[in-house]
């Protein structure tokens, strides 16, 4: 058993990315399904104050970054399974490794895939059925989980400069519409729900970046990559705030709040001289982009816990069987957009909270633990 492990291990870990792609990879995760949504969420709670919500909430996605940086500090060559199993024992840390991503694939995934099913159904091609979409994306994504993290990383490097031109002509384009009095007063309501905003800014954007956990120990130099990760949060981060600043602006507060996709809404504004308009297409290549990454990063976190929790030395055979399970759980995982509104607001933020926070501190709190313990113990034998 021991043997095996080894060989799982020593298979993964010839798997090498650079700090560049990780980079990348952040920013395109950072970005993922928030770029048409977090608009809404941000100006429901806090109206024409959620540019300042955001950026609050960039703030404490970086302690989160941070956070997660410490523990690769203390186990850089583990991911987050051999740190759960390191810190909780091997029957303890498996049993809540593969309950814990049971927990992850049914919120992270699944919901991500529903996401992109639902749009298109609803703003693109109304008359596609969801399945449809969600089997030919998911196909796409299952392809590159195939391939190996290395081809991803390589993919992200190639649509990266096509994602930021894209995002650039966007805000060029839409700056004239802009009206400044959309943002005043400022602070009409106190601090009280920017915190609020704030919170639901992490759990959509920053709360699930503890997946990276699972692929730092194949990142080529890990002084940098950390450096790296904090960064592409940062990056990441002031992408949605820009876009957040345009929907508060062009729209207002309360219009913004009651679109689902203000962000795709805002590039149907785009006017120049009656000629170069309805290039709403630009805000959704974009998110195509993001959330193929971000789906990809998922699917692949979630293979290489499965290989060690059970300690399989090829976990390929199981990423199609895996990957209609995710089909199927797309389809049926909101029954209809009123109940996902309202799993966003009342459970998705705890529930992330609990995956992406709570997790992490109980694991340096172990840390914490048995470094004490064996600090005593060495002590009463010496």
């Amino acid at each position: 058993m021991i043997n095996v492990k080894i060989e799982v291990r020593m298979v993964h870990k010839q798997v090498k990315i650079s700090t560049r792609q990780l980079l990348i990879l952040t920013i395109l995760f950072t970005i993922g399904t928030a770029i048409l949504v977090i608009p809404s969420v941000m100006a429901a709670t806090a109206k024409q104050d959620a540019w300042i919500a955001a950026l609050v909430g960039v703030g404490a996605g970086l302690l989160l970054i941070w956070l997660y940086n410490t523990i690769t500090i203390l186990y850089p060559q583990m991911t987050l399974i051999e740190i759960m199993e390191t810190l909780l024992g091997k029957w303890l840390g498996k049993s809540i490794a593969l309950l814990f991503m049971v927990m992850f694939f049914l919120g992270g995934p699944a919901a991500v895939l529903y996401d992109l099913g639902n749009f298109l159904t609803t703003q693109m091609m109304p008359e596609t059925p969801m399945q449809a979409v969600n089997i030919l994306f998911a196909l796409i994504v299952l392809m590159g989980v195939r391939l190996g993290l290395e081809t991803v990383a390589r993919s992200a490097e190639l649509l990266f400069p096509l994602f930021i031109l894209l995002y650039t002509a966007f805000v060029v384009l839409i700056v004239s519409n802009i009206k400044l009095e959309n943002i005043q007063p400022m602070l009409e309501k106190g601090v009280g729900p920017i915190w609020s905003a704030a919170l639901s800014f992490i759990s959509i954007a920053f709360l699930t970046h503890f997946v990276f956990l699972m692929i730092f120990p194949f990142v080529d130099q890990p002084d940098q990559a950390r450096r790296a990760f904090l960064t592409g949060g940062l990056i990441g981060g002031l992408v949605l705030v820009v876009l957040i600043v345009l929907a508060v602006l062009v729209f207002g507060p309360d219009l913004t709040a009651r679109n689902i996709y203000p962000s795709y809404s805002l590039a149907k504004k785009i006017n120049i001289g009656n000629f170069l308009q309805r290039i709403e297409a630009i805000m959704a290549a974009m998110w195509f982009i993001s959330l193929f990454f971000r789906l990809a990063l998922y699917m692949q976190s979630i293979m290489i816990a499965i290989s060690q929790i059970f300690n399989l030395k090829d976990d390929r055979p199981l990423i199609f069987p895996i990957g209609m399970i995710l089909i199927v759980m797309s389809v049926i995982i909101y029954p209809n957009v009123p109940y996902q509104q309202s799993w966003d607001a009342k459970i998705w933020t705890p529930f992330s909270l609990s995956m992406g926070l709570f997790l992490p501190l109980l694991l340096l709190c172990m840390h914490g633990i048995r470094k004490i313990w064996s600090k005593k113990k060495t002590g009463t034998e010496g």
